[in-house]
């Protein structure tokens, strides 16, 4: 059983961690750092994702083989993730083993020296990954939306770069990314697991006291330039694809909850969403249809994906626009309001259900916000929110005239 309380703790050189405990023979532990793709310069689009994969290739003490064998041989796990705020490097391991994943995890964070040859070979894997996410349109048209609606901006760019800046990258510019963007302000330890807090701060306060400190945390390059596009392109795709949305509330809006609760009731996961029940099962226009909400700490935006036959493009296009209409025009009822916080509050209690999601969760909590919400704190907040404030929202936000599109239509033949 999880306690959903979690412990803030700040380390002898400045290191924040958040602990929960949790009874689980595997506990969970991470480093994420405030380093994602949206604080590359210019010149370095795609950096951070490359340093995630370059982060593992040696230390002053390890060599690759060893550094991916420390974990592995004790039936543990070691792995690493990009977004457009953070990197975060993390490890699953039987508690017993904790010694070995926090020295492991703290020499990668603070000692990787980035060997050429190793850089050169993961270049090429890195390479292939973009070739794959290319071959893939219900992923490529995120990113190319993503570009669409943040012209000119890292909110824009693929976390992955372009096959010129990943052949760009070399050891100079792993090691000053690191250097700039690695040290104990702009970092946060997370951990989730059965070792109490007093043992997990022991080895801790061991394993990372070298880690730099005294710097300013990192601050992104705001965006506040948003203008409605729409396009279309021909891709040699089976299918047509397309994305609508625009920009919503960011992280530290008080619109926030507000802005997923609507876009759970629009098109979440449940199968008894508007455009599910609309789209898919009134007129199967489609197999896959949802809407997401992805919020940054001073901005954020909505998005509606879809992808069917190209007969059924435009219907589906005037379908999800009339469902963007009623949620302007009519307020929801009380059964509505109470069973659209009913599903949200089951939402987020599901997506607690995992350990090693709720490591990761915290941690990038206490690095943005640095401050916990508790479960009951969560369910709170929702239980506030009213139709009337809920269509407010949805006129701010959903106003036609701020709507982005773009289309992936099917290529004819010549």
């Amino acid at each position: 059983m999880i306690e959903l309380l979690p412990h803030i703790y700040v380390l002898s050189n400045g290191l924040k961690l958040v602990y929960l405990h949790a009874s689980s023979p595997v506990a969970h532990l991470g480093v994420t750092v405030l380093a994602g793709s949206r604080f590359e310069e210019d010149h370095e689009v795609g950096l951070a994702h490359f340093l995630e994969h370059s982060i593992f290739k040696g230390t002053e003490k390890r060599k690759a083989f060893h550094i991916l064998s420390r974990l592995d041989s004790v039936g543990g796990e070691l792995n690493a993730y990009t977004t457009k705020e953070e990197i975060c490097v993390y490890a699953s391991f039987v508690k017993t083993h904790l010694n070995r994943a926090a020295e492991l995890l703290s020499d990668i964070a603070i000692n990787s020296n980035f060997p050429e040859k190793e850089i050169q070979k993961e270049k090429e894997i890195v390479l292939d990954e973009l070739n794959s996410y290319l071959d893939n349109p219900s992923d490529k048209i995120f990113d190319d939306y993503e570009a669409l609606i943040f012209p000119n901006h890292p909110l824009g760019n693929n976390i992955l770069g372009t096959p010129e800046s990943v052949q760009s990258f070399g050891r100079d510019s792993l090691k000053s990314y690191v250097d700039k963007f690695f040290f104990t302000e702009n970092t946060v330890l997370s951990f989730v697991g059965d070792i109490p807090l007093s043992s997990l701060v022991k080895q801790l306060e061991k394993q990372f006291k070298g880690m730099p400190s005294g710097k300013t945390r990192a601050i992104p390059r705001t965006f506040d330039s948003y203008i409605p596009v729409k396009k279309r392109v021909e891709e040699g795709n089976y299918q047509a694809h397309a994305i609508i949305g625009g920009i919503a509330p960011g992280y530290n809006s008080e619109h926030r909850r507000g802005m997923t609760m609507l876009t759970n009731v629009l098109g979440g996961p449940a199968m008894n969403s508007r455009l599910i029940l609309s789209v898919r099962e009134k007129y199967g226009y489609t197999y896959n249809i949802e809407a997401q909400y992805s919020p940054f700490p001073d901005l954020g935006y909505w998005s509606i994906y879809f992808g069917t036959d190209q007969k059924y493009l435009n219907k589906t296009i005037k379908i999800i626009y009339s469902e963007l209409k009623k949620l302007r025009e009519v307020p929801l009822t009380v059964k509505q309001l109470q069973q659209a916080k009913e599903q949200l509050k089951g939402h987020i209690a599901l997506s607690l259900d995992s350990n090693v999601g709720l490591m990761q969760g915290l941690g990038k909590s206490l690095l943005l916000f640095n401050q916990i919400d508790t479960i009951q704190e969560i369910y709170a907040s929702i239980d506030k929110l009213t139709s009337a404030e809920l269509q407010e929202i949805a006129q701010t936000y959903f106003r036609e005239e701020n709507i982005s599109e773009l289309i992936y239509d099917v290529k004819q033949d010549s």
